[in-house]
């Protein structure tokens, strides 16, 4: 049985939930979300509480259930208050840049990368002196921000060795102990 899927969403104040059909709208203050639900999933809105429903108690039901109400949770809670994600850029030279929604990234490779970001997503770039660069990416959809976190990560993973590469703030990576001198 789906926990998550029976879980009620309450609205916050400003956050306006329609159903046209199969299709959800939410709009808030930061910007308007929709999110297609199939698989036979119904959505009940009650003043200020939606739930969720399905028809029968069949695996694929089930998951559908679960992922469908955390759609709708998650663009309710960006249009309400929004979504952050920090890169942090590890590496001796490593730079990054903003020019509105252009980002420039210097990773070690022979060139720059630019990146033309959408506009829903809104970009901070952070250098200071003796403190690795910090690009924050923030938006209401978070999904599309996930995204592009993912994407700007790609261009340089961190490697287990050094540690070197772009990941996110909160990240662990696990090191690996380097060749040792062979003993005779």
């Amino acid at each position: 049985m789906s926990r998550i899927g029976l879980k009620p969403i309450e609205l916050p104040e400003g956050v306006d939930v329609t159903q046209n059909g199969s299709v959800v709208v939410v709009k808030g203050k930061l910007g308007e979300l929709s999110q297609e639900i199939k698989g036979g999933i119904t959505m009940e809105k009650n003043e200020n509480i939606i739930t969720f429903s399905r028809p029968s108690n069949q695996p694929e039901h089930r998951s559908l259930h679960g992922l469908y109400r955390s759609l709708v949770n998650n663009m309710v809670l960006g249009v309400s208050k929004g979504f952050t994600k920090e890169l942090e850029l590890v590496g001796v030279g490593y730079r990054a840049s903003n020019n509105g929604q252009k980002i420039d990234i210097s990773v070690g490779y022979s060139h720059n990368i630019i990146i033309e970001l959408p506009l829903e997503i809104k970009v901070e770039t952070e250098m200071e002196k003796g403190k690795t660069p910090k690009i924050k990416l923030s938006s209401y959809d978070k999904q599309l921000l996930g995204a592009v976190a993912s994407k700007i990560r790609s261009f340089r993973k961190p490697e287990p060795y050094k540690g070197k590469g772009i990941k996110y703030v909160d990240e662990y990576i696990r090191r690996k102990e380097g060749k040792t001198a062979a003993k005779a």
